[in-house]
């Protein structure tokens, strides 16, 4: 850079070498970088939140509904929802060196992309699709409950609930046509899953930024 120096004379100065009077010290001038780093932490939590609460209440609103199209569009809604919320959650954690975990929510989100690539079949056609989406969820919910991350509350109706839906996957592939509104499995197994969504929700919501 050329300045103009003593004695009327350009001289050249490296830009390192200048000094500002008036700047900013290093930690204020980086100061509004860490805020937005903080707000974008949060912002994918509640988008993950929003995303598991999609699924949960859409979800149960598509089984309890007996109009075939409702009832696609709401799963579709659902299954939309939780593979959003699966992918954020899988970088999430991931970043935060809890590779299983990361690892449950991406097997969680793949599950779901299966499930949803049948939905529009209706709950007959479905059905294989559905027992490769439940086995992979069960193997999902697995990964996610065993480490020590969670409350143990929700750690225990996650394993629930990943041991009711291996059940429904194990009958589907033995063999059994399964519907995905067929009771007392799949559906009382379902409760189980929004509760733990609810509690990963809880966690998302309440976790401060560090």
């Amino acid at each position: 850079m050329i300045v103009h120096g003593p004695a009327g004379r350009y001289e050249r100065v490296a830009w390192r070498d200048l000094t500002f009077p008036n700047a900013r010290s290093d930690a204020l001038l980086w100061k509004p970088f860490d805020v937005g780093m903080l707000d974008m932490k949060s912002l994918v939590n509640i988008l993950a939140a929003l995303g598991l609460a999609l699924g949960a209440v859409f979800g149960l609103a598509g089984t309890m509904t007996p109009q075939p199209n409702l009832q696609a569009a709401l799963w579709a809604i659902d299954s939309v929802g939780l593979v959003m919320a699966s992918a954020l959650l899988a970088l999430k954690f991931f970043r935060k060196e809890r590779e299983i975990i990361a690892a449950g929510f991406l097997v969680f989100g793949i599950g779901e992309g299966v499930i949803l690539s049948g939905t529009a079949a209706g709950p007959i056609g479905s059905v294989p699709s559905f027992g490769a989406g439940t086995a992979l969820w069960a193997t999902a919910l697995l990964l996610i409950s065993a480490p020590r991350e969670f409350p143990i509350w929700v750690r225990l109706v996650g394993i629930a609930a990943a041991i009711l839906f291996a059940i429904v996957a194990a009958r589907i592939f033995w063999g059994e046509q399964l519907l995905p509104t067929a009771s007392p499995l799949p559906f009382f197994a379902y409760p189980f899953l929004v509760i733990t969504f609810a509690g990963w929700i809880s966690v998302l919501l309440r976790e401060k930024p560090v």
